[in-house]
C-alpha cells in the first residue's frame, strides 16, 4: 500500500511499527522520545482510523500495510523511523544495555508469527486464493488432526455450549432467546431444535422441525420463524417452507419455494422474507424469491449479477445488502445492494477479505460479518457500514477457518453458534456492538 493510502499520520505509523514489534506504550514513549500520554493519544487514533480494537488486530493491520514483515521470528520495520535530532553532549563512555524479553513481548510475537503464517501460507486476501471448485459444497468431511484455535478478545463473551455440535444449521432470534434449528451433525442431517436464554446461560430442547435440514437459514417475521429449503439427507435441495410457532412449540408447513436451494442467503423486509441466491443440487444460482407471509404466496424478483451461495445478508433501512458467498470456484469479496421497492441491484464497497459461509446479522445501522474461510482462513471479522460504504474489521474468537455457522443478533449483541473448523462445532459466543451508556440526571 502506497503512503499515499495510508490513513495514518507519519508519527502514527512509526507508533504502528512498533506496536507490531510488541512494545509497550512505555518503551515506545523512550523509543521515540515523547510522553507516554502522547503514545496513548496515538494508539486511540490509530485505533478509531483502522476500526480495529486490540494490538493485536493493529499489528494484523501494520503487516497488511507492510509497515512490518516477519520473516521467520523476526520483526523487520518497513517504514524506518526517522532519526531523531542530535544534540550536542559531553562524550561519555556507554556501555551497552541488553533489555530482557518480556513475557509480554514473547506472547505478542507468537501471536503476530501465527498471523503472518495465517496470511502467508494460508493467505486471506481475495488475490491470494486459489479458484478451486469443491467437490461437495454442501457437506463436510471431519479431519482427524482438527483443532480449534482460538485468539484472545476483549469483547467477545463464552457461552453455554451448543447441545449437539453441528455446522450448516439456522440461527433465529425471537422473544429475548435464540432458536438453533438443523444442520449436519456428525451422525449426519438433524431436525433437532435447540433455545438458548441468555439470562439463564441454558440450551433447552424444543420441538423438532417437520423434516431434517442442513445449508439453512432461519428468521422471524411477526410471532414465526421461517425455514425455507435446505438440503435433505440425500443432499437434494427441497422447495418446502417450515414455519415454527416459539409459543405453542409447534411446526407447520406453508407454500413451497418456487425454486429448490439450499445453502442461500436469508433476509426479511416489511413482513416479507428473502431468499437470495442458493444450491439448487447441482449448481449455484442467481434467483432472488420473495415470500409474502400475509398472503402465502412467493414471486421471483430480478436476479442477482451472478450466481452464488453461502452469502450474508441483511436488511438496513430500505435496503438489504448481500456480502460474500461463494460462486463454484472463488470466495466472493463483492457487496450487493439490493432496493425491495424498485426491484434493483447495485454494487458497494466489497469487503477486505473473500468469505463463503460466513454468518450476519444487523445491529444499530451496521452489517455483522463473523467467519468464513471456505478456501481460505481469515484472522478478523468485518463489518459493514451503508452511511459511509466502507467496511472495518472487528476481532474474532476463533482463528483460521469459521464457517457455516448459525449468526444472529439479540439486543445489542452478536451470538455466533455452531459452525466448522475441520469438525463440527459446540461454540456459542457473543460480541457486544453497542454498548448503553445511562447518565445520572441532575435535579
Amino acid at each position: 500500500m502506497d503512503d499515499a493510502q495510508l490513513p495514518l499520520s507519519e508519527r502514527e505509523r512509526e507508533v504502528l511499527a512498533l506496536v507490531a514489534t510488541g512494545l509497550s506504550n512505555q518503551e515506545i514513549a523512550r523509543e521515540l522520545v515523547i510522553s507516554v500520554n502522547t503514545v496513548k493519544v496515538h494508539m486511540r487514533s490509530i485505533f478509531e482510523k483502522l476500526g480495529v480494537q486490540s494490538r493485536t488486530e493493529a499489528t494484523l493491520v501494520a503487516i497488511r500495510m507492510g509497515l512490518v514483515t516477519i520473516p521467520g521470528t523476526e520483526v523487520t520495520l518497513m517504514h524506518p523511523l526517522p532519526a531523531v535530532e542530535e544534540r550536542p553532549r559531553e562524550r561519555v563512555a556507554v556501555l551497552p544495555v541488553i533489555r530482557p524479553v518480556t513475557l509480554w513481548q514473547r506472547l505478542f510475537a507468537l501471536v503476530a508469527i501465527l498471523l503472518v503464517i495465517v496470511l502467508v501460507v494460508l493467505p486471506a486476501t481475495e488475490a491470494g486464493r486459489p479458484e478451486v471448485e469443491i467437490a461437495n459444497p454442501v457437506s463436510d468431511r471431519p479431519e482427524t488432526s482438527a483443532s480449534l484455535l482460538t485468539a484472545f478478545t476483549s469483547r467477545w463473551v463464552e457461552h453455554a455450549d451448543l447441545p449437539l455440535a453441528r455446522t450448516r444449521l439456522g440461527l433465529a432470534a425471537y422473544g429475548g432467546a435464540l432458536y438453533a434449528i438443523g444442520g449436519h451433525s456428525e451422525d449426519g442431517v438433524t431436525a433437532q431444535v435447540d433455545m438458548y436464554i441468555p439470562g439463564r446461560d441454558t440450551w433447552i430442547p424444543r420441538a423438532r422441525k417437520l423434516t431434517p435440514v442442513s445449508n439453512i437459514g432461519a428468521i422471524a417475521i411477526g410471532d414465526l420463524i421461517y425455514v425455507p429449503g435446505g438440503c435433505d439427507a440425500s443432499e437434494a435441495a427441497l422447495d418446502k417452507l417450515e414455519v415454527y410457532n416459539p409459543k405453542t412449540d409447534t411446526w407447520t408447513e406453508a407454500a413451497s419455494l418456487p425454486v429448490a436451494v439450499c445453502g442461500y442467503a436469508l433476509a426479511t423486509s416489511n413482513e416479507r422474507l428473502y431468499v437470495i441466491g442458493g444450491w439448487d443440487g447441482t449448481r449455484f444460482v442467481p434467483t432472488v424469491q420473495e415470500y409474502d407471509s400475509a398472503q402465502d404466496t412467493w414471486i421471483l424478483r430480478t436476479e442477482l449479477p451472478y450466481a452464488l451461495g453461502f452469502a450474508v445478508a441483511g436488511m438496513i433501512g430500505d435496503t438489504i445488502y448481500v456480502a460474500g458467498g461463494y460462486d463454484g470456484t472463488r470466495e466472493i469479496a463483492e457487496t450487493l445492494a439490493y432496493d425491495p421497492q424498485r426491484d434493483r441491484w447495485s454494487p458497494r464497497t466489497p469487503m477486505k477479505v473473500g468469505r463463503a459461509g460466513a454468518g450476519g446479522a444487523v445491529v444499530g445501522a451496521e452489517l455483522y460479518v463473523i467467519g468464513g474461510g471456505w478456501l481460505g482462513s481469515v484472522v478478523t471479522n468485518e463489518k459493514y457500514n451503508p452511511e459511509t460504504d466502507t467496511w472495518s474489521p472487528f476481532e474474532t474468537p476463533v482463528l483460521g477457518q469459521w464457517r457455516n455457522l448459525g449468526v444472529a443478533a439479540l439486543d445489542a449483541e452478536v451470538y455466533a453458534v455452531g459452525g466448522w473448523n475441520g469438525s463440527y462445532m459446540r461454540i456459542n459466543r457473543s460480541y457486544r456492538a453497542l454498548f448503553r451508556i445511562i447518565l445520572p440526571v441532575i435535579q
